[in-house]
């Protein structure tokens, strides 16, 4: 692999005690955020890890906590105002290169940063909007098991229901979701959090005795490291979008830190919360607003540790989305970007040592829209262009976030050559009404003739950003005849199902089998069904089912193939997820038999601490943790 640009970052300890009296409003910490020298170092090889434990006074504050979420009155939780502990880092062998210190120095710096920060307090108490919509109000937004936990060092958890199948020995299940780390001052969406990574390490040996280990850290971002040590959110949000005279205000305010050193938005602003990937011996993990970060599962001790951000040698630049797709044959990975600006998508891939190729500029899209996932087969890459769409200008002049519906567009699918060096060979076929968010799988049939996409159709997409609680999904199986253009439809299943997933191996080959989270309603995932790809056209194509209970809640599940006892068979692995208990308060990883008819659970453990409801996850094989580049 070519040598990456990573920026380094240190180890922090757990985050400061949570304060359960939860109010929207919070000063500002006289603490100066870091300068992009002070935060940013690139290094040839990483730093020791470095690990911390709980007080006893942060075990009481979290116990406290645990009771007071079980109360019927909705609550939040959020980190106070101090600044959390650091813990200085070992350092490597290989001395660092340090970046140019910026234009002001750091003495100079305090008067800027106090003045910086009088003004965000001034925002807060004075300008900020007596009522925010509900989506970006933090106090309805961060309420249950939405609201942030502290971060977790290796703990060991017991597994308290059947053994864990010895194809997962040695692996990790990792899940990313959001998790704010500050108390919003002002709007915040469910999509605005810090990520945080809850990695589950199973024991290399079920017959060991040995426990599985929870480890939950912060990707630590530029925009994490900022805000850690500025004490309070100092940048601006996506999808909170601009709210009036507050927002242009803190827009200044933005200004003004990075003309005055205190913040350098060269270094990205994201949050890396979206979702994980494994290629070319690397972890990462994924915000389509900002670049991959590095990160590692240590595969002795599950300490997860954040090795930097990646820009492939230079030659990936402003973001990449949070879903690409690896070729299970040719170990290719393939991606896009999207923006705000012309060309609004970006099309390219990596080979398989992790080397990016060109960029594919897609100029046939002619409008800045939310393109959030996409499909490859064989010989090609589907992209959706649906009805939601970026609106920067519409949020300047009216407010409110830089994405929403346009009901007056008609959704179509584009189709470009996997191995284009331009979008001369690209074909766009339009889908009324099909607005795809996730995909599941694609394949070509008929020689090559005809494609078949299998996603879920978000029927109420004006309400997939703002009431998520209002969306419905539904399974379809698209069938685009290249040959003629014919577009035809297939719904597969009645339910309100997304979050699908199939077994990796299959992965742009022709499939039978998916499993999908069950919307309780969204985000809220209650259960997991099994369909039946092969079935369609004659009835619902829901084979297996399984619901987690009542109060009882998931996260998108995930597919791990049995390649130790398994016979071969597509669906001949299992399906494991984090389960959230509100009435309880307790959290299990489960474990599935993805063959049984009801998907039958063959192992339970029982989690020291709450996993928050979050995006998407990725299960590491053992082979894949001990080959992770250092």
């Amino acid at each position: 692999m070519r040598s990456m640009r990573l920026s380094y970052i240190s180890p922090a300890a757990s985050a400061a005690a949570q304060n359960p009296n939860y109010g929207r409003k919070k000063n500002v910490s006289a603490a100066a955020p870091p300068s992009a020298a002070a935060s940013t170092t690139v290094l040839t090889s990483p730093p020791a890890t470095t690990t911390t434990t709980r007080t006893p006074k942060q075990t009481e504050q979290e116990e406290e906590q645990l009771v007071a979420k079980n109360k019927t009155t909705r609550t939040v939780t959020a980190t106070t105002n101090g600044r959390p502990s650091r813990v200085a880092p070992s350092q490597a062998q290989s001395r660092p290169r340090r970046r140019p210190a910026p234009a002001v120095a750091a003495a100079s710096a305090s008067l800027p940063v106090t003045f910086c920060n009088a003004l965000e307090e001034v925002i807060n108490t004075f300008i900020d909007p007596p009522a925010l919509r509900p989506t970006v109000d933090p106090r309805n937004v961060l309420t249950s098991n939405f609201a942030p936990v502290d971060e977790l060092p290796p703990t060991p958890c017991p597994v308290v229901r059947g053994a864990i199948p010895r194809c997962l020995a040695g692996g990790a299940y990792l899940r990313n979701g959001p998790n704010p780390q500050h108390l919003p001052r002002g709007p915040h969406h469910l999509f605005d959090g810090d990520g945080m990574l809850h990695s589950l390490l199973l024991p290399a040996s079920p017959s060991s005795g040995a426990d599985p280990v929870l480890c939950s850290r912060y990707v630590q971002t530029y925009r994490y490291l900022v805000e850690r040590d500025a004490g309070a959110p100092v940048l601006p949000n996506v999808f909170s979008g601009f709210h009036g005279v507050a927002g242009l205000a803190r827009g200044a305010v933005v200004a003004a830190r990075v003309l005055t050193g205190q913040m350098n938005p060269l270094e990205g602003a994201g949050l890396a919360n979206t979702s994980l990937a494994y290629f070319a011996g690397r972890l990462y993990a994924l915000g389509e607003s900002d670049l991959p970060y590095a990160v590692r599962v240590d595969p002795d001790t599950g300490e997860v540790t954040t090795h930097g951000r990646c820009d492939f040698g230079g030659r990936l630049v402003m973001g990449m989305t949070a879903h690409p797709k690896k070729d299970p044959v040719t170990g290719e990975l393939f991606a896009f970007r999207y923006g705000p600006v012309p060309p609004f998508v970006t099309y390219f891939r990596f080979d398989p040592a992790g080397n990016k190729g060109a960029d594919v500029p897609i100029f046939s899209v002619q409008q800045p829209s939310f393109l959030h996932d996409f499909a490859i087969t064989e010989r090609y890459a589907i992209f959706p262009e649906i009805q939601i769409v970026m609106k920067p200008m519409d949020m300047v002049v009216g407010g409110g976030s830089p994405v929403g519906s346009d009901p007056g567009k008609v959704p179509r699918l584009g189709v470009i050559p996997r191995y284009a060096t331009d979008e001369s060979e690209m074909r766009w076929f339009e889908v009324p009404g099909f607005n795809m968010m996730h995909s599941v799988n694609a394949w070509e049939e008929a020689g090559g003739e005809e494609l078949v996409l299998v996603a879920p159709n978000i029927l109420s997409i004006e309400h997939a950003l703002e009431r998520m609680e209002l969306v419905h999904a539904c399974v379809e199986k698209v069938r685009i005849n290249l040959r003629t253009g014919a577009v035809t439809r297939t719904p597969l299943a009645a339910g309100n199902f997304d979050f699908g997933v199939i077994n990796p191996g299959c992965l742009g080959q022709r499939n039978r089998y998916g499993y999908f989270g069950i919307g309780d309603p969204m985000p809220k995932i209650g259960g997991v069904a099994k369909l039946d790809f092969d079935r369609a056209g004659a009835g619902d194509c829901t084979v297996a089912r399984r619901d987690f209970g009542p109060g009882c809640f998931a996260g998108e599940p995930f597919f791990v193939r049995d390649d130790v006892e398994g016979d071969g068979n597509e669906d001949d692995g299992y399906v494991v997820c984090y389960v959230h208990d509100e009435g309880t308060g307790e959290n299990r990883f489960v474990v599935m038999d993805a063959r049984s008819p009801d998907l039958e659970i063959v192992a339970e453990v029982q989690l020291p601490e709450r996993v928050p409801y979050g995006f998407h996850g990725l299960f590491v094989t053992q082979a894949e943790l001990r080959s992770q580049h250092q």
